[in-house]
């Protein structure tokens, strides 16, 4: 199995638009970016696209264009859904996964496309292409939405989407011990914000989860880029 982050960024990504702050004038001057979050998972003959964020045509050019076989939406926040209409003409449109809520409103959105809709009960096991993945709830008041756990027979990956420190304790049982912790770290650990966590919160639940390791995304333009655990742009992870 294949893990890339296609992106890392925050809603509005780093550099920011018209901001001069320290870390996006060092982004412009260095030509690095955090584009939106989502998630690359190549598994047995397929790719599974987490999340479809504004940037995916960019994403799918900078990962050689692969062909997506199937996506999985976490939450209905545009950050997060609403590149999938990138795919209008270029491939056809990838069956979507998610908890019946969230597919329903995010496919409402996409009126122009044909594709299969597929939702899944959080906490409902589901296979693609070797690999097993399992929605469970967060906490991204007042927005539903769920986290992954992504395993095949080698490796489990857990994957936080939007939330904030405080999970459930079904979701929590689900991430002890996860090879990999994928997690929202929003801003720096002197800043605090309701909806998701900051970076210590991030690392206290990995801590907590007890990961083997563990990667920050969801990264706004406020975090400098040599903080241990950050994730970066098109890094792979391969088990």
């Amino acid at each position: 199995m294949k893990i890339t982050l296609l992106g890392t960024g925050d809603v509005v990504g780093t550099p920011k638009v018209g901001c001069s702050c320290p870390v996006c004038a060092a982004a412009v001057a260095g030509g690095w970016s955090r584009l939106r979050t989502s998630l690359l998972v190549e598994g047995e003959g397929g790719h599974i696209l987490i999340d479809t964020s504004p940037d995916l045509r960019q994403q799918l050019l900078n990962a050689c264009s692969p062909r997506i076989d199937a996506v999985v939406w976490t939450h209905g926040h545009y950050d997060h859904y609403s590149g999938y209409g990138d795919f209008y003409r270029i491939q056809s449109p990838p069956t979507v996964y998610g908890a019946p809520c969230v597919v329903e409103y995010c496919a409402s959105f996409f009126d122009f496309l044909k594709f299969e809709r597929s939702p899944v009960e959080p906490y409902t096991p589901f296979d693609l292409f070797g690999i097993t993945i399992t929605l469970f709830e967060v906490n991204h008041p007042p927005a539903f939405a769920c986290g992954l756990l992504i395993e095949n027979s080698d490796v489990c990956i857990g994957y936080t989407a939007d939330t904030k420190a405080e999970l459930p304790a079904a979701s929590l049982a689900l991430l002890d011990g996860v090879d990999l912790l994928i997690v929202d770290a929003i801003v720096p650990p002197d800043i605090h914000i309701d909806k998701h966590m900051n970076y210590r919160e991030a690392a206290q639940l990995a801590r907590r989860c007890g990961a083997k390791d563990w990667r920050a995304v969801h990264i706004s333009h406020l975090m400098p880029p040599d903080l241990p655990h950050l994730g970066r742009d098109m890094e792979t992870f391969i088990f």
